[in-house]
């Protein structure tokens, strides 16, 4: 799209906008061109990543709840969304940029889905989470390691089998005996899981897509917000 414009005399709300539905349709180079010239206008990295990437990664969220967008569609809008944050984390990072909050996520031992899994992740980061993506076949261990070197406010786990499922226990059980558990959000997903399931294991809640993970873990970080307020 951006080949037939030129986004150098654009102004800066038509150019987020483009910014935008470049993401959506998963144009990675139009979307990296866009940022750059965000940041040559003296925008904040910030204001690019919430006004831009964000807020095209919130419609194709909603897309994808709605069942206008599919997983193939949703993974190329995230590679779009990568591309552009490979030019801001640096200076997020400068910035000292304010985020939501931070996440572990992986698929627990004995599986070795990931697709679901990193769906989750990419989107997490189109949210403004920062995002430690542990991969596929994580002990409790693994799990306890990330927690200590990270210190996340979530922990995201996910399995795509049913003989998997159990290990998300076996996590949180770690968690209570080393007295952390009540200091992290946990979140569960995948195809075989149910609310029930995540409340008999003692999760704060299941997830049945990358959309609805997002939308759960923006909601318990403000009620985690407002509770530190009181």
């Amino acid at each position: 799209m951006s080949d037939e414009i030129d986004i150098t005399t654009m102004p800066t709300e038509e150019l987020l906008e483009l910014m935008g539905e470049d993401l959506y349709d998963g144009l990675a180079e139009e979307v990296v061109e866009e940022v750059n010239e965000c940041l040559g206008r003296q925008m904040t990295p910030y204001d690019v990543l919430t006004r831009g990437l964000v807020a095209g990664m919130e419609i194709v969220g909603n897309d994808f709840r709605d069942g206008i967008l599919f997983v193939p569609e949703v993974l190329m809008a995230a590679k779009a969304m990568k591309a552009g944050m490979e030019v801001l984390r640096p200076l997020l990072v400068e910035t000292g940029a304010p985020k939501i909050g931070s996440m572990v996520i992986g698929t627990v031992k004995g599986d070795i889905h990931d697709i679901g899994k990193n769906l989750v992740a990419m989107m997490m980061e189109g949210a403004g989470f920062e995002v430690f993506n542990l991969g596929i076949n994580n002990s409790v261990e693994n799990f306890l390691e990330a927690i200590q070197k990270h210190n996340p406010d979530i922990i995201g786990m996910s399995a795509l089998l049913t003989t998997t499922m159990p290990y998300m226990r076996v996590v949180i059980d770690a968690l209570k005996s080393e007295g952390i558990r009540d200091d992290l959000i946990v979140l569960v997903g995948g195809a075989p899981l149910n609310d029930a399931f995540a409340e008999d294991i003692g999760a704060d809640a299941y997830c049945r897509d990358a959309a609805v993970a997002v939308e759960t873990a923006k909601k318990f970080m403000q009620i985690r917000r407002e509770m530190k307020a009181a």
